[in-house]
C-alpha cells in the first residue's frame, strides 16, 4: 500500500528590490562613516600633542543632558517610524515633534558649550591642535545634526498639512536611518572626546 504525500509545494518567498532611498542612504552613511573615521583618528592621533593650553581636561565638561536628549531621539524617531507604518498620523506627528525638540536641545547645548569654550576659555579652532581637532570633529557631527533636523522638520511640516501617510513610510524610513546614524556617531564622538580624551 503506497502512501501519497499530501504536502503542498513550498513557495519560495518573493524577493523585491530594496527601496532605492534606503539603499542610497546606506551608501551615503558608508561614505560619511569613512569621513568620521578620519576625523576621529586625527583627534586621537593629536591628543596630548598641543604645545600650549588649554587641554581637554582644563575646559571640557561632559555634555550629559545633550547626550541623553540625542540618544533619546533614537527612541522617539523609532516610535514615529512605527506610527507612520500603521498610518497613525497623529501619533507620527507627535513623536516626530518630540524628536525635533530633542535635536534642538542637543544643538543648543553644543552652542552653549562652544560659546563658553571660545569666550571664557579662549579655545578656538586656531588656538592649538586640540582646538583644531575638537571643533573639526564635534563641528562635523553638529553639521550632520543640523542636516538631519532640516529633514525631520520638512517631514513634520508635511505631516501638519496632511501631506504624509503610510505610503511615505519607506521614504521616512530612509530619513530615520540617517538619524540613527547621527546618534550612533555621537556615541563614538562622545566616548573619544569626553571620556577617553579627557
Amino acid at each position: 500500500m503506497s502512501t501519497v504525500s499530501t504536502r503542498l509545494p513550498v513557495r519560495a518567498a518573493e524577493w523585491h528590490l530594496p527601496y532605492k532611498g534606503r539603499v542610497g542612504m546606506s551608501a551615503l552613511i558608508a561614505g560619511e562613516s569613512a569621513i568620521f573615521t578620519i576625523f576621529v583618528v586625527a583627534y586621537v592621533f593629536y591628543l596630548g600633542k598641543s604645545v600650549t593650553g588649554p587641554r581637554p581636561s582644563d575646559v571640557l565638561e561632559v555634555p550629559i543632558i545633550g547626550t541623553i536628549c540625542l540618544l533619546s531621539s533614537s527612541l522617539t524617531i523609532w516610535r514615529a517610524e512605527r506610527a507612520i507604518e500603521d498610518d497613525r498620523m497623529g501619533s507620527f506627528t507627535a513623536w516626530l515633534g518630540a524628536t525635533i525638540v530633542l535635536a534642538i536641545t542637543f544643538l543648543i547645548g553644543t552652542a552653549s558649550e562652544w560659546k563658553k569654550l571660545i569666550y571664557q576659555d579662549g579655545l578656538t579652532i586656531s588656538t592649538n591642535l586640540f582646538g583644531t581637532t575638537f571643533y573639526s570633529l564635534v563641528g562635523l557631527h553638529a553639521t550632520h545634526v543640523v542636516i538631519g533636523l532640516a529633514l525631520l522638520s520638512s517631514a513634520f511640516l508635511f505631516s501638519l498639512f496632511g501631506r504624509v501617510d503610510s505610503r511615505q513610510s519607506e521614504r521616512f524610513g530612509a530619513v530615520a536611518l540617517y538619524w540613527h546614524f547621527v546618534d550612533g556617531v555621537w556615541v563614538v564622538v562622545f566616548s573619544v572626546v569626553y571620556l577617553i580624551g579627557r
